[in-house]
C-alpha cells in the first residue's frame, strides 16, 4: 500500500510536468493550427536557462522565477522572426521548419554549454522529505512541482474561460478571420499565445532541472509523450491536456513498477521480467488506442474547443 501511494505520487508529479509542456502545445495548435515540433526544445532551453542563472546567482529558486519571463521573451522573439510566417503554410512545411529549429537549438546549446550534462541543486527551502504511511517518505521538491502545476492549471482555466483575452482566444480558434474583421488584432493574440506556450514549456524544464540532468536533446523524449497527452485529451483542450497528462503519468509510472510484479504472479519470473520490460513502455500507447476507439476526438472534444 505504501509503495502504491509513493508511485502514485510520482506518477502525478510526472503527469504535472507533462501537462505544463502539453498545455502550451495544445494551446498553440488549437488556436493557430500550428504544428510545433520544436516545443520540446523550449523545455530544454528553459532547463539550460535555469542552470545558467542558478550557477551565476547561486539561487535555484531565483533561477526558476527568472526563467519564466525569459522563456516568454524567447517565445515572442521566435514567433516574430519565424513562426508567424508558418501560420499560412501547410502542416508539412510547419513540421519541416520546426524540425529544423530543433536541430538549430540542440546544436546551439552544445556550442554554448557543451555536450556534458549540467546539474541544478534542489532549493534548500524545498529539500528534505515528508513521511508517508509507514517508513516511506516523499521529497518536498516533488510536492512543490505538483503544487506549481496545479496552480498553473488553475491560472490557465481562469485565463481561458473567465477573461477577455480567453474569450478572444477561443473566438480566434473558431474563426480567426471573423475576429480580425471585427477589429481585433489577431496577430498580437497569436504572438502572446505563442509566448505563453514557450513560457509553460520552459517552466516545466526549469522545475525538472533540479531532479534530472540538463542535457542536449532532453526535450525530444518528452515531446513524444506530450503528443500522446494531447491526442488522449483532445486537440486544443487545456482541460483535456490536464486530465490526460495525469492519466499518462500514473499509467506509465505504475505500469513500470507493478507490471512485472503482476506478470510474475502468472508467469515464470524470468519470462515475466522480460515481458514486463517490453510491455511497460507500451502501456500509454495502449491507453491512447483504447481512448481513441471509444472517443475518436479525445476525452474532451476536438480542435478549437479552447476549454
Amino acid at each position: 500500500m505504501n509503495l502504491f501511494l509513493l508511485q502514485t505520487l510520482n506518477g502525478i508529479q510526472f503527469g504535472i510536468l507533462l501537462f505544463l509542456v502539453a498545455a502550451g502545445l495544445t494551446l498553440i495548435f488549437g488556436t493557430m493550427d500550428l504544428i510545433n515540433l520544436a516545443h520540446g526544445a523550449m523545455y530544454m532551453v528553459g532547463a539550460y536557462v535555469t542552470a545558467t542563472v542558478a550557477a551565476v546567482t547561486g539561487s535555484p529558486v531565483l533561477a526558476i522565477v527568472l526563467t519564466i519571463p525569459a522563456m516568454f521573451a524567447i517565445g515572442i522573439i521566435l514567433e516574430v522572426v519565424l513562426f508567424r510566417f508558418l501560420y499560412a503554410r501547410s502542416h508539412l512545411d510547419q513540421v519541416l521548419a520546426t524540425f529544423g529549429l530543433i536541430l538549430v537549438l540542440t546544436e546551439g546549446v552544445k556550442m554554448i554549454w557543451g555536450a556534458a550534462p549540467l546539474s541544478v541543486p534542489v532549493p534548500e527551502l524545498l529539500s528534505g522529505s515528508i513521511p508517508l504511511i509507514g517508513n516511506m517518505r516523499f521529497p518536498v521538491y516533488r510536492l512543490a512541482i505538483i503544487a506549481a502545476g496545479l496552480f498553473t492549471a488553475l491560472g490557465l482555466y481562469i485565463l481561458v474561460n473567465h477573461t477577455r483575452i480567453g474569450m478572444l482566444l477561443r473566438a480566434g480558434a473558431t474563426d480567426g478571420a471573423m475576429v480580425s474583421a471585427l477589429g481585433v488584432n489577431i496577430r498580437r493574440i497569436f504572438m502572446v499565445v505563442f509566448g505563453i506556450g514557450a513560457m509553460l514549456a520552459g517552466f516545466a524544464g526549469a522545475m525538472v532541472a533540479p531532479i534530472l540532468s540538463v542535457g542536449p536533446g532532453m526535450g525530444e523524449s518528452i515531446l513524444i509523450l506530450t503528443f500522446v497527452v494531447i491526442v488522449i485529451g483532445g486537440v486544443g483542450s487545456v482541460r483535456g491536456a490536464f486530465v490526460a497528462a495525469i492519466l499518462v503519468g500514473c499509467v506509465d509510472t505504475l505500469g513500470r513498477m507493478f507490471g512485472p510484479m503482476i506478470l510474475k504472479s502468472v508467469m515464470d519470473p524470468a519470462a515475466a521480467g522480460q515481458a514486463g520490460r517490453v510491455l511497460a513502455p507500451m502501456l500509454i500507447y495502449i491507453l491512447m488506442a483504447l481512448v481513441l476507439v471509444i472517443r475518436p476526438a479525445g476525452l474532451f472534444g476536438a480542435k478549437g474547443s479552447g476549454s
